[in-house]
């Protein structure tokens, strides 16, 4: 089977998707406990399941500036391989649908000199006249994110 399941999510005027099997859930806008010297992108904490998660502004990582929204979503990842996995949490603008994807819809990004920052865009595909970009989520994030140190 050549379809997968992606979420979709709005930051900014950019439209991007990540693979559902990565997502364990999604919240509307709840409160993000700020702490002191930590790593810039690195808005605070939030509790999850009596766990402490730090959120990431994912619109800082990705280096989109203007437009910032009252409202946002935390969207929760599972990133790392097998043994290895962390929890994270990271913003959205808004969330949209969870969608199927063909894979050989995903077209790999034109050269255009990013190529080494874009690393963690998987390619594109087309849906309503505009581009989704599909993510890998353990490039965007690493482990790293997942501390707070």
């Amino acid at each position: 089977m050549d379809n997968e399941t992606y979420l979709t999510f709005v930051l900014g005027q950019e439209q991007f998707a990540v693979d559902v099997s990565n997502v364990l859930e999604v919240h509307e806008q709840q409160h993000i406990t700020r702490v002191p010297k930590t790593p810039e992108h690195i808005m605070g904490i939030i509790n999850f399941r009596g766990d402490m998660l730090p959120v990431i502004n994912t619109r800082q990582k990705f280096n989109i500036t203007g437009g910032e929204q009252e409202k946002y979503y935390i969207i929760i990842f599972e990133i790392g391989e097998a043994e290895h996995r962390s929890t994270i949490a990271a913003i959205a603008d808004s969330v949209n649908d969870v969608i199927e994807i063909n894979r050989k819809e995903i077209k790999p990004l034109p050269e255009m000199g990013f190529s080494d920052n874009a690393h963690f865009i998987v390619g594109s595909i087309r849906r309503n006249e505009s581009f989704v970009l599909i993510l890998d989520i353990n490039k965007v994030f690493s482990m790293a994110d997942a501390e707070l140190n």
